[in-house]
């Protein structure tokens, strides 16, 4: 069944996360665990219908997806996720997840996917979490209030590691140009967990090299927890990132060490 043999184990959270959040990642690291002893690579990455998006979606999105609307109903909160879309229970509060940011990783045994969320009030971020799903380690951060890592502060595109997404045939000329800039390139397939990366400071930056691919669900966590970490979050194209419950909204997003590094980011992917 080429099963993917090793544990998903419970997320390590800080005491601070809010409940509805904390009992989000769980619900998804314990689904995908399930799943994922049960279902071989292939049958994990089966597409099996259509996301609110617009894009198909895998069995392992699907399953993950699942266990989090029941938690979000639970915990009495709203949902926006990017397969089954809006879910509105009434709340005040909204869960703007991700489920499994790096589905093709998480399907084929790459150990690089997380679950990402944001809980909004009303339109306005309060706080988010980004779990590693095969570690278990987490990172968490409140508006507002400090966070325990820091990006690595660079300001220049010149000699800076940057992790960036695919390229694809309208936008190959500006990933090139971003390429040929950067000190160091890695693409690993999860946007989440890359921006986490630049709060951490392990990498300068993250971006969508202006082929117009993300969604809110996939920048929701990074504007909460790259700005509290020093960084920034921007448009390529300079558009506003709001929380939006329409998930044909698509964005250009850059996350960076430093709004100098971001602005110089934009400039080279628009030429």
């Amino acid at each position: 069944m080429s099963l993917i043999a090793w544990p998903v184990p419970v997320p390590d959270l800080p005491a601070d996360v809010h409940p509805a959040l904390a009992d989000a990642a769980r619900a998804a690291s314990a689904a995908y665990g399930v799943i994922r002893r049960s279902h071989g690579r292939a049958a994990l990455a089966e597409e099996v219908g259509m996301g609110a998006d617009g894009t198909p979606t895998m069995r392992v999105d699907a399953v993950v997806e699942e266990a989090i609307a029941e938690s979000a109903q639970r915990s009495g909160v709203n949902l926006l996720s990017e397969e089954i879309g809006f879910l509105d229970h009434g709340s005040a509060l909204t869960l703007v997840v991700d489920p499994v940011d790096g589905s093709a990783n998480a399907a084929s045994g790459v150990p690089l996917s997380c679950f990402a969320g944001a809980l909004v009030r009303d339109t306005l971020p309060a706080e988010a979490l980004t779990t590693w799903l095969d570690t278990g380690r987490a990172w968490w951060a409140r508006v507002g209030h400090p966070t325990a890592f820091r990006t690595s502060g660079r300001t220049r595109l010149a000699g800076a590691t940057v992790n960036l997404l695919r390229p694809k045939t309208a936008n190959r000329d500006a990933w090139l140009r971003v390429a040929d800039r950067a000190g160091r390139l890695r693409i690993l397939g999860t946007t989440c967990l890359e921006a986490i990366l630049v709060a951490e400071g392990s990498v300068d930056a993250f971006a969508d090299a202006g082929s117009d691919t993300l969604r809110i669900v996939d920048l929701a966590a990074a504007l909460v927890t790259v700005p509290a970490a020093g960084g920034t979050v921007i448009d390529a194209r300079g558009r506003a990132l709001e929380f939006d419950p329409d998930l044909t909204r698509r964005w250009s997003g850059i996350a960076a060490a430093t709004p100098a590094l971001a602005e110089e980011l934009a400039a080279t992917i628009l030429g």
